[in-house]
């Protein structure tokens, strides 16, 4: 394998060519019209945003690996979305505001450090690899969080909320890890 590529794999990882589809249950399929993502918690005036004002946006496109915590890496994904942090644009976060959860369609939820949801690589995304995100893959729109392992990139986005206190998602209370960093193979909680 190519050394720059191997510097791109965390510990414990394969690379695979194709997109693995892991989720408990099945994928819902979300209509488009009626969806809306929510923002609340410690922030205000808050944010409901529905798919034709996530679209208005300025979009952002980037390719980034993606790491799954079953142990596969998919390396030059291409994604396209609104940076998270464009969307608390204008709006007033809490000073005590240090975490996020992030809320999904059929009360799926993952955490995650405020500063992790905010860094510039994180992503509401609609499309992958040039078309519209399906359902199995998290559509219509997903989170994706790049640096963690692929399970805080939380599929079938409908809200983030703010808090001051870390609220644990629905994998991290069966025993993932509260961050999630590949590089430091944060899979499980100790």
């Amino acid at each position: 394998m190519d050394p720059s590529r191997v510097e791109r794999i965390p510990p414990g990882q394969v690379v695979v060519t194709d997109f693995p589809v892991l989720h408990a249950g099945s994928a819902p399929r979300i209509d488009r019209a009626s969806w809306r993502l929510t923002v609340s918690g410690l922030v205000s005036p808050g944010l409901t945003l529905t798919w034709d004002g996530l679209l208005a946006l300025p979009a952002t496109e980037q390719v980034c690996d993606i790491h799954c915590v079953t142990g596969w890496t998919k390396l030059d994904t291409r994604w396209k979305g609104v940076r998270v942090s464009r969307l608390f644009e204008g709006l007033d976060i809490s000073p005590e505001a240090r975490h996020a959860v992030a809320l999904a369609n059929g009360g799926w939820t993952t955490n995650l450090p405020l500063e992790e949801l905010l860094s510039d690589d994180v992503l509401a995304a609609y499309e992958y690899d040039g078309r519209p995100l399906s359902a199995e893959h998290g559509g219509p729109v997903r989170l994706l969080v790049p640096r963690l392992y692929f399970w805080k990139s939380a599929k079938w986005l409908e809200g983030i909320q703010l808090s001051s206190d870390r609220r644990l998602g629905y994998w991290e209370v069966r025993g993932y890890h509260p961050l999630g960093d590949p590089w430091l193979e944060q899979r499980y909680s100790s």
